[in-house]
């Protein structure tokens, strides 16, 4: 009996020494999917629990670069991963892409003025415009270069207002606060009694999902479960539940 107890304190004190922590840092659009996805990974790893930090891509790359104990991450463009990859961030082939998406027109459900397409958004009696900050959020990044492909962005920057996060500028059209405003197609289903989604919007170049390990991770073996976990079946099952395509 006595050995048996043992047996147990030792099974159980070997199950905590393994326990970690992995800390992943995921662009916004992200935030509902990965929540799910580190719950159901949480499951199949007994004791490993998922820390996320959910934020435009661009500030999680800085926040990275100057030290933040993070051990995966994932952004909503090319572009913000390409930055950590010139930065030497990334764990030497770690780097996958993982989801697609796409960009989406949207106005508020009771909006007072009529936008039908995408050159709607010209009329005067839209004023007020939600992009994410090109310089920092990837949305932004990709609706500022459809707008130009489309010969607007000069006719709408005047009206610009600029979200800090894709999500930022969901919940503005959700309150009503602008007329229109541009974020994917996965971010307009989540409050779909709150805004209506106009067009889709086409873009230079897809809209895909990179996830990678952070080589100065202090879990970075455990990232790379995690990053491994997100491309399994079960990780893209619920990408797909969210609307998130494959990459």
């Amino acid at each position: 009996m006595l050995k048996a107890s043992v047996a147990v304190v030792l099974a159980a004190c070997a199950a905590s020494a393994s326990a970690t922590d992995i800390t992943v840092s995921a662009a916004a659009s992200l935030t509902n999917a990965f929540k799910e996805i580190g719950a159901a990974f949480e499951k199949a790893h007994a004791g490993d629990k998922v820390l996320f930090n959910f934020a435009a891509s661009d500030p999680l790359v800085q926040q990275i670069s100057k030290g933040a104990p993070v051990d995966v991450f994932a952004s909503a463009d090319q572009d913000a991963m390409d930055k950590a990859d010139k930065l030497n961030l990334l764990t030497p082939g770690s780097r996958k892409n993982f989801a697609s998406n796409s960009l989406v027109l949207i106005v508020p459900e009771h909006g007072k003025v009529a936008v039908r397409s995408l050159a709607d958004v010209t009329q005067p009696g839209v004023a007020r415009i939600t992009i994410g900050n090109p310089a920092s959020v990837p949305v932004g990044r990709y609706t500022k270069t459809a707008l130009e492909n489309a010969k607007l962005w000069n006719l709408v920057e005047p009206k610009l207002i600029l979200g800090t996060s894709v999500r930022q500028c969901l919940d503005y059209v959700a309150r009503g606060e602008v007329d229109a405003g541009f974020v994917y197609a996965t971010d307009a289903a989540i409050v779909k009694d709150k805004v209506n989604v106009v067009a889709t919007v086409p873009t230079a170049t897809p809209v895909t999902y990179p996830i990678a390990v952070i080589a100065a991770g202090p879990q970075a073996a455990a990232g790379r479960k995690f990053a491994d976990y997100v491309q399994s079946s079960t990780g893209q099952a619920i990408l797909a539940k969210y609307g998130f395509g494959r990459p």
